[in-house]
């Protein structure tokens, strides 16, 4: 799961998020007993409504599928836009943003030459995160 805005990721990239995510909200709701304990969901358990934030995330997923033209289902999620709701560092944002970078490298030349060339400070992240210096 990316802190990074969805706009940067390839195709198989959204996909992956959004079946990852949707895991992931599985284990939130108590509905499934595996990954319990996967690193990334540290983030959604460590706010006061991880199911609500996993629905935050994903919708944001489903807004950028919708935009590139893609049909995820909409049922599976609830709608929530929440805006700016956890911090993350500068330094994870940027870090995640060159690791998505080497993947493209190897993986889809065409998006990796689309974004190669962003200023690390001008990389957004998913509209969930706000960035802090620290």
């Amino acid at each position: 799961m990316w802190v990074i805005h969805p706009k940067y990721l390839d195709c198989r990239g959204l996909v992956a998020v959004w079946r990852e995510g949707l895991l992931a909200k599985k284990v939130l709701e108590g509905k499934t007993m595996g990954y319990r304990n996967h690193p990334q969901l540290a983030i959604f358990k460590g706010y006061k409504k991880p199911v609500d934030l996993i629905n935050a995330y994903l919708f944001q997923i489903y807004l950028e599928a919708r935009r590139r033209g893609y049909n995820f289902d909409f049922s599976k999620i609830e709608p929530l836009n929440l805006k700016e709701v956890v911090s993350i560092t500068k330094g994870q944002l940027k870090e995640e943003f060159q690791l998505l970078l080497e993947k493209l490298k190897v993986r889809d030349k065409r998006k990796f030459e689309e974004i190669k060339n962003l200023e690390l400070d001008s990389v957004e992240p998913n509209a969930i995160f706000r960035v802090i210096e620290t």
